[in-house]
C-alpha cells in the first residue's frame, strides 16, 4: 500500500433528507395520496386556498411548456429560450410541492389534489427532457478539461440566477464552493443542471434524473478512456505479448492513468458532487456507475502485467507502473472515496502488491546474474569489463527510484545468500547496517559486482596489468556513481572510500610494472662509478625499459584524467633518476653513448605521454551487453 502521504480532496456537506420530500414517483403515480377524508377547518380551507392558487399559477407555465401539447415545445429548451422564465418554472414547481405537502394531511383523496399532482408529472417530463438536453447540447462544455479547469469567477455570477431556488446562506454557501471547481466556460450549464436535479430529487423524482445522468456521463468517461488509448485486455492476452510490444503498452499506460485519474475521474467526480449536492445517496450512486467499471480495468492492467515473465531488463518498466500509482494514490484514495467504489481502491492496491513483489524477484535475479556471470576470456588491455558497464547502468538507473524501493524493500531486510571476502566489504556491509534501506542494498549489489571483477582479474598472468584491470574498473563504478542519483545514495563517504581504493590498485600496478625499470638504475644517480658498471646499467635499463613499454603499449586507462595522472606518477619514478644519472654520465661515455645509451630523458617522456590508449575500440567503445551475457554466456 504506497506510503505517501494522503490529503482530501473533497469537502463533505450535509445535504438535504430526502424524507422532506413527497413520496416516491412510483408510489404518487399509483395511488396519490389516499387516506381518509379529515373534516373542513380554517386549516384545511386556508391550506386548499392556497393549492388553488399555486395551481393556477403552475399549470399556466407549466401546461405551456409541456412536451406533448405543442411541437414548440417539443423542438426547443426552456433553459435555452428564456432563462428568468425557466427560474419561475422552477419556482412554481417548488411552491406546487410545498403546497401539495401542506393539504395532503387535510383531503389526500381531493381531486384538486389529484391535479396538482398530475402537473407534477408533467413538469418532471420536461425537467427530464431539459435535464437530458443540456448533457447531450453540452457535452464538449462538460468534458474534463472544461470541468476541472477551475475558476471561481464566472461562476459565481451564474450561482446567482437560482439563489431564490437554492435556499438558506448556507446552501448557498456549499453551492458556491462546489461550482467554483467547474470551468467557466460549462459554468452556465452545470449550474442548470444543478437547478433542475435539485428541483426533480426535493419532488422525489431523483432516480429518474439520476438515471439519465448516469447513461450520458457513463458514455463520456468510457469514451474518454478509449480516445486516451487504452483498451481493456485479459490478464492470458498481456501475458501472451512480446515483451516489445508489452512495454509499448506499458508506457501508454503510465500516460494514460495520469490524464485518466487527475482529469477524467476527479472532474467527473467534481461534476457529480455539484450537481447532486442535495443527496448524498444519489450522488455515490452515480458517480459509481459511471466510473467504476474503466477505472477498474484501468488499475488492472499494472496486475496483469505483474504476473508476466520476470527479468531483470523488465524491473524499470514494473518500477515504472509502481511508481505511477504511488504517485497517484492521493487521488484514487479520495476520488474513490465512496464505499461502493472501494474495489477500485483495492484493485490498486493488489497491483502495487503484486508489482512489489516482482521487482523484488527481478533485483534478485539481477543480483544472481552477475554471480552467474561465466566468462572466462580477459579483456584485452586492462579494459572495462562488459559486466562493469552493462551493471553500473542498470544501478545508476535504479537510483532514480530510490523513494519506490524503500517503499517495495521497506519491510524486506537485506539477506545476504552469497558469502564473500572480508576484503571486499571492509567496513560497508556490518550486522547493524543489514537493514531494509536501500542504500544499503544498492550498496550491497556494487559490492557484489566488485567482488566477481577481482575474481575475474585473476585472468591476467601479468600482475601489474591485473591492477590496472581493477583500478579502470573501479574507476568507472566511482565515475557512474558520481554522475547520478547514486552519489546521493551511498553518500560522500563511500565514494571517498573506493577513490582511495582506485589510488592504491594504481600503486600497486606502478610498483609491479615498473619494478624492473626501476631496479636497473642505481639507488644513487650521481655517484662515481667505474665506467663499465655504467654502461651496464644502461644496457639493463634500455633492455627493461623496451620490454616494459613494449607489453604496455597495449594496455589501456579509460578515464583521461586517471590516465594522466599515472603518465605523470610513473614519469616521476623513472624520468628524475635517469636524467641524474643520464647527465653524471654523459662525458664519460662521449663516443661510446650512441652504443650504450638510446633514450635522452626527453625521450622517456615522449614514449610514457604515449602509453595506456592500447586499443580504444575494445577497451572503451560502446557495448551491447544482453541479461543472455548476465545469465552465464561464455
Amino acid at each position: 500500500m504506497p506510503t505517501k502521504g494522503t490529503r482530501n480532496l473533497f469537502s463533505h456537506h450535509h445535504s438535504k433528507s430526502p424524507s422532506s420530500s413527497i413520496p416516491s414517483p412510483s408510489h404518487t403515480r399509483s395511488s396519490p395520496y389516499h387516506s381518509h377524508t379529515r373534516p373542513s377547518s380554517p386549516l384545511h380551507l386556508s391550506s386548499e386556498s392556497l393549492l388553488d392558487g399555486t395551481i393556477a399559477t403552475a399549470e399556466s407555465i407549466i401546461t405551456k411548456w409541456d412536451p406533448d401539447s405543442s411541437s414548440y415545445s417539443k423542438i426547443t429548451s426552456l433553459f435555452y429560450e428564456n432563462r428568468r422564465e425557466a427560474r419561475e418554472f422552477l419556482q412554481s414547481v417548488r411552491e406546487l410541492q410545498q403546497s401539495m405537502h401542506s393539504y395532503v394531511n387535510h383531503n389526500s383523496s381531493s381531486q384538486k389534489l389529484v391535479h396538482a399532482q398530475t402537473l407534477m408529472q408533467t413538469a418532471m417530463k420536461r425537467l427530464q427532457k431539459e435535464f437530458y438536453q443540456i448533457l447531450a447540447t453540452n457535452r464538449d462544455q462538460l468534458d474534463p478539461e472544461s470541468v476541472s479547469d477551475c475558476s471561481s469567477t464566472g461562476t459565481r455570477s451564474t450561482l446567482s440566477d437560482y439563489e431564490d431556488d437554492v435556499g438558506s446562506e448556507d446552501e448557498i454557501q456549499i453551492a458556491g464552493n462546489s461550482i467554483q471547481e467547474v470551468e467557466r466556460g460549462a459554468s452556465m450549464a452545470v449550474a442548470d443542471l444543478r437547478a433542475i436535479a435539485d428541483c426533480m430529487i426535493s419532488s422525489g423524482y431523483g432516480k429518474e434524473c439520476a438515471k439519465i445522468y448516469k447513461i450520458m456521463r457513463k458514455s463520456i468517461v468510457d469514451e474518454g478512456i478509449y480516445r486516451l488509448g487504452f483498451q481493456q485486455m485479459s490478464s492470458k492476452h498481456i501475458q501472451k505479448m512480446d515483451w516489445e510490444v508489452l512495454e509499448h503498452k506499458i508506457k501508454n499506460w503510465v500516460n494514460v492513468s495520469k490524464i485518466a485519474v487527475k482529469t477524467l475521474f476527479y472532474s467527473e467526480r467534481i461534476l457529480c458532487d455539484y450537481v447532486f449536492t442535495t443527496s448524498n445517496t444519489i450522488k455515490e450512486s452515480c458517480f459509481s456507475d459511471i466510473a467504476k467499471d474503466a477505472a477498474t480495468h484501468l488499475f488492472a492492467f499494472p496486475e496483469a502485467v505483474a504476473k508476466c515473465k520476470k527479468s531483470p531488463e523488465k524491473l524499470f518498466r514494473f518500477l515504472d507502473l509502481y511508481n505511477t500509482i504511488s504517485d497517484l494514490w492521493p487521488y484514487i484514495e479520495f476520488i474513490f472515496s465512496y464505499e461502493s467504489t472501494s474495489t477500485i481502491k483495492t484493485q490498486a492496491i493488489n497491483s502495487l502488491i503484486k508489482l512489489g513483489d516482482g521487482i523484488r524477484t527481478m533485483l534478485a535475479e539481477f543480483e544472481s546474474a552477475m554471480q552467474k556471470d561465466s566468462t572466462r576470456s580477459p579483456i584485452p588491455g586492462g579494459g572495462l569489463h562488459p559486466l562493469t558497464r552493462y551493471a553500473m547502468n542498470y544501478l545508476c538507473f535504479l537510483g532514480d527510484y530510490k523513494q519506490v524501493l524503500e517503499d517495495i524493500f521497506a519491510d524486506y531486510p537485506l539477506k545476504v545468500q552469497h558469502p564473500m571476502p572480508e576484503t571486499m566489504l571492509q567496513n560497508s556491509l556490518t550486522t547493524e547496517n543489514l537493514l531494509a534501506a536501500i542504500s544499503t542494498r544498492l550498496e550491497w549489489l556494487i559490492s557484489v559486482l566488485l567482488c566477481k571483477l577481482d575474481g575475474k582479474s585473476k585472468l591476467y598472468k601479468d600482475v601489474g596489468l591485473l591492477y590496472l584491470f581493477l583500478a579502470n574498473n573501479l574507476q568507472h563504478v566511482v565515475s557512474k556513481v558520481r554522475s547520478c542519483d547514486l552519489r546521493h545514495i551511498l553518500g560522500a563517504d563511500w565514494i571517498s572510500k573506493h577513490e582511495s581504493k582506485v589510488r592504491q590498485y594504481v600503486a600497486y600496478y606502478e610498483r609491479m610494472a615498473w619494478i624492473k625499470v626501476a631496479s636497473t638504475l642505481p639507488q644513487n644517480p650521481t655517484a662515481e662509478m667505474a665506467p663499465k658498471m655504467v654502461k651496464e646499467h644502461f644496457r639493463e635499463f634500455n633492455s627493461a625499459f623496451e620490454a616494459t613499454y613494449r607489453s604496455q603499449s597495449s594496455w589501456v586507462v579509460l578515464d583521461g584524467k586517471l590516465r594522466d595522472e599515472i603518465k605523470v606518477s610513473v614519469g616521476k619514478k623513472i624520468v628524475p633518476v635517469y636524467r641524474a644519472f643520464y647527465e653524471k654520465n654523459r662525458v664519460l661515455l662521449r663516443g661510446d653513448r650512441r652504443n650504450f645509451v638510446r633514450f635522452a630523458p626527453e625521450d622517456l617522456e615522449n614514449y610514457l605521454s604515449d602509453l595506456f590508449h592500447g586499443n580504444e575500440i575494445s577497451g572503451s567503445g560502446s557495448v551491447s551487453v544482453s541479461s543472455s551475457h548476465l545469465q552465464g554466456s561464455t
